[in-house]
């Protein structure tokens, strides 16, 4: 019976474990409970990653975070600093924490297909000394995540391979995906300023507001 049909779906959970067969040994004895030497490597060598939480009824939020290769910290094989960079003040991420301190890590390095899983629980830091040692342009983040690692483990290319995100020959060309501002402007239509005044405002924090 498939899945999506609405027989299936009166019929409760479909069984997922006998649908795909069991996980592959290695998947399962991959996972790791602390960063190791290779964990260390491709963090430092990621610019950018994405950050999963939810708050505290479950709902769920995935933000991006990007900066040089390195800019998440190990501090020690069960806790890595997370910066918290100048941004849009809505902070969903950080009120997610406050609520549910659960959270899971995507890393991505340019050019490799494998990515790096860290599942943890994390908490909010204004250590100063902390956030002095991640400043970049000479600006200190306001706060920084505390992650304690509780699962780590390389995931394989198949999806990166799938996607090509890598290859140049997959860019999409410029222009192709409207700019942000016009792209609200068709959404909510509630900007109160033209669509150009927001594109140039936009341009110059990208210039000047990324730290």
């Amino acid at each position: 019976m498939p899945l999506d049909t609405p027989a299936a779906a009166s019929a409760g959970t479909p069984d997922l474990e006998a649908l795909y067969g069991p996980a592959t040994p290695l998947a399962v004895a991959k996972v790791i409970d602390r960063i190791d030497a290779n964990c260390r490597l491709f963090i430092s060598h990621s610019p950018f990653l994405c950050l999963s939480t939810a708050d505290a009824e479950g709902k769920m939020d995935v933000s991006p975070r990007g900066d040089p290769p390195g800019f998440v910290k190990v501090l020690d094989d069960k806790t890595l600093a997370l910066p918290d960079r100048l941004g849009n003040n809505r902070i969903d991420s950080l009120k997610n924490i406050r609520a549910n301190p659960e959270v899971g890590l995507i890393f991505f390095v340019p050019g490799v297909g494998e990515t790096l899983r860290v599942n943890g629980t994390a908490r909010i830091s204004e250590d100063p000394a902390l956030l002095e040692s991640m400043a970049f342009n000479g600006k200190a983040p306001k706060s920084a995540l505390l992650i304690t690692v509780r699962e780590a483990f390389i995931h394989c290319a198949k999806a990166l391979k799938r996607s090509s995100l890598w290859e140049p020959s997959a860019q999409v060309p410029k222009g192709t995906i409207p700019s942000l501002a016009r792209m609200i402007k068709d959404q909510i239509d509630a900007m109160g300023e033209t669509v150009e005044a927001v594109e140039q405002r936009t341009e110059q924090a990208y210039k000047e507001r990324l730290y």
